[in-house]
């Protein structure tokens, strides 16, 4: 008996060694597609991808887009065509940690350098005297938020914003609560880069669901679209580093709250009523009820006419 058991472990192992060392899934031809429509650049030695679509003929304006976790600027992808029929300019990144973007490891990932990052790639593209218009959502917001603050207090290569939508995103951390699993990827120690080993699609698309609403679920295929970007580049092993940001949150409520509150940029936030009374200055929009925390995935229409609906109001 005891050299069966043996036997089961010592062809446990180079099994385990083999599940855990799966190569990321082949790219569908949406996202060889993206990819190929994008470029990249340099930050530190590390290369960032980008994509930058000229639109509307007669506009100058330009719209950055700045994505969310635990995914990528292929989030934009359903309303990449209708922005550009508004705007000059349509420009999307993934953040480092995200998407076809490096992944290094160990790494310090932080808000501070996300937005040091987009800076950087405005400068890159001779944008840095345009005027900005800003559409984010969820990891995005918080960079936005940190891009706000440098812009009302005049930091030096800060990047001159015209507006700014949020949406979804936890603008303010005492309202937002963290899923389990997050919370012991982020506070896990040694046991958080076991689970990110551990990761893979079912676990990963069945979180993400939980996400979405009822009935505007994501398909296979995008569910897949999804894994895959995360996995380019072994970014499942940096989601525990990422996840700091939720910490970061809290650190710099008051710098990052207080830029929204303090600023006479235009800002929408598509958000519940409730935060009118915090910033009053603030158009607000609520889709519909069965819409959840992906509106530009699960409603691009709505949310599409939600946004030009607050450009063109001012």
């Amino acid at each position: 008996m005891k050299e069966w058991w043996v036997q089961v472990g010592l062809l446990s192992v180079p099994l385990l060694a083999v599940y855990l060392h799966i190569p990321p899934p082949r790219l569908s031809p949406a996202l060889l597609s993206w990819k190929a429509s994008g470029a990249f650049f340099t930050y530190k030695h590390q290369s960032i991808f980008y994509r930058d679509s000229t639109g509307a003929v007669g506009s100058s304006d330009v719209v950055i887009l700045l994505h969310g976790f635990p995914t990528s600027s292929y989030d934009w992808s359903k309303i990449w065509e209708g922005l550009t029929q508004r705007f000059h300019r349509v420009i999307a990144l993934d953040f480092v940690g995200f998407g076809f973007s490096d992944k290094p490891r160990p790494h310090h990932y932080s808000i501070f350098e996300q937005a040091s990052i987009v800076e950087r790639l405005v400068r890159h593209l001779g944008l840095h005297h345009q005027r900005i218009n800003l559409l984010s959502h969820d990891y995005g917001d918080t960079v936005a938020q940190e891009l706000l603050h440098r812009y009302e207090h005049n930091k030096t290569g800060s990047i001159l914003i015209n507006s700014l939508c949020l949406s979804n995103g936890g603008i303010f951390p005492e309202t937002y609560y963290p899923r389990f699993i997050q919370k012991v990827l982020k506070d896990g120690g040694l046991l958080s880069p076991i689970i990110t080993r551990l990761m893979n699609f079912f676990f990963f698309s069945r979180g993400l669901g939980a996400v979405f609403g009822p009935y505007t679920q994501p398909s296979q295929a995008e569910y897949w679209d999804m894994w895959t970007a995360v996995r380019t580049n072994d970014g499942n092993l940096v989601v525990d580093s990422i996840l700091q940001y939720i910490n970061q949150r809290k650190k710099h409520r008051d710098r990052w709250v207080g830029a929204l509150m303090s600023t006479s940029v235009p800002r929408k936030l598509p958000s519940p009523e409730a935060l009118k009374k915090v910033l009053p200055m603030s158009t607000v929009s609520v889709l519909d009820d069965h819409i959840s925390h992906y509106p530009q995935l699960e409603d691009p229409t709505g949310f599409l006419n939600a946004y030009l609906n607050f450009i063109n109001s001012f």
